[in-house]
């Protein structure tokens, strides 16, 4: 990174990116819950109620995560330019 203007536009992509992959996984959450549930359940002996509230503390996390890394930075940089 040889310039601010490199490194916002960087951290810009990294956020679009990782916010679309946020919402293809939460979109995927809800429309293949089923599927899913049966798959882990069979992998990992969770009961339903259990995997339903990892799949949304994954998504919180991976969430805070982008807003954190990502977003923040990002918004820091477009600040100072």
């Amino acid at each position: 990174m040889d310039s601010l203007e490199t490194l916002t536009e960087f951290l810009g992509w990294c956020a679009a990116i990782n916010l679309g992959v946020l919402v293809v996984a939460a979109i995927s959450a809800s429309l293949m819950r089923g599927m899913m549930v049966n798959i882990h359940t069979k992998l990992y002996g969770l009961d339903e109620a259990d995997l339903t509230r990892q799949y949304f503390q994954y998504l919180a996390q991976y969430k805070i995560a982008i807003f954190v890394l990502n977003l923040v930075p990002y918004i820091a940089l477009k600040i100072m330019a």
